[in-house]
């Protein structure tokens, strides 16, 4: 089983962390939420422990944006705030847990289990959850995520997005576009295709190092990190 931590107390960090991978669990450190995001969009963990009070995105923040792409994977606050209001704020960003520092290592232990436990198998998981490189693409929300990062589209461009993305890497042409995404044959001469591809890249690529949306001279388009 794979952890992800979010810890800016060094010692504590390094203490959870030695604790857990005695127990057979592999535990990735991570020390700010802004990196916490970047590490889980290009890497898969069984569950999440949030510490909330982190430099540059707290955990809370962080609860929320997992929980807009990713429903099912366990989160466990552990934080030195146990007011009740704290408390409520956590689950009402729909953390699994809540757990006071300081606290006995067991005790996590315990319902760290307890959640695994319970977890969906991983074969049910995020059917509708599509990953490329730091792109995500949740088509139950209709939402996209880039980088940690949600950028807002129209409806017909969430749908073309999407067509790209199912294509795996594969060239589809003006003609298959139009007949899947507009559902039906308008004349593949106009730049209607080319006009939303345009859309798509100044949304998707035009801020990001790694471009995803290429053409193929005479054949079409695809999506792939290059």
């Amino acid at each position: 089983m794979n952890i992800l931590l979010l810890e800016d107390d060094l010692i504590l960090s390094a203490e959870l962390s030695k604790f857990l991978e005695s127990n057979q669990f592999t535990c990735d450190k991570i020390y700010d939420g802004e990196t916490f995001l970047r590490q889980i969009k290009n890497n898969s963990y069984d569950l999440y422990l949030l510490d909330i009070n982190v430099p540059k995105v707290n955990g809370l923040d962080v609860c929320q944006t997992i929980r807009s792409f990713d429903k099912n994977t366990p989160i466990i606050i552990i934080s030195a705030y146990g007011d009740i209001s704290d408390k409520k704020d956590a689950f009402t960003r729909l953390a699994d847990d809540y757990l006071v520092k300081p606290f006995q290592f067991e005790e996590l232990l315990l319902r760290m289990n307890s959640l695994l436990r319970r977890k969906v198998p991983s074969d049910n998981i995020d059917l509708d959850i599509i990953r490329i490189d730091d792109l995500i693409i949740n088509k139950t929300d209709q939402k996209v995520f880039r980088a940690g990062n949600e950028i807002a589209l129209t409806l017909k461009e969430f749908q073309l997005l999407v067509y790209l993305a199912e294509a795996q890497g594969r060239t589809v042409s003006k003609q298959q576009i139009t007949e899947n995404v507009w559902e039906h044959n308008f004349n593949t001469n106009t730049n209607t295709v080319e006009v939303y591809i345009n859309f798509l890249r100044k949304k998707i690529d035009k801020e990001y190092k790694v471009k995803l949306i290429h053409t193929r001279s005479g054949f079409g388009y695809y999506l792939n990190p290059l």
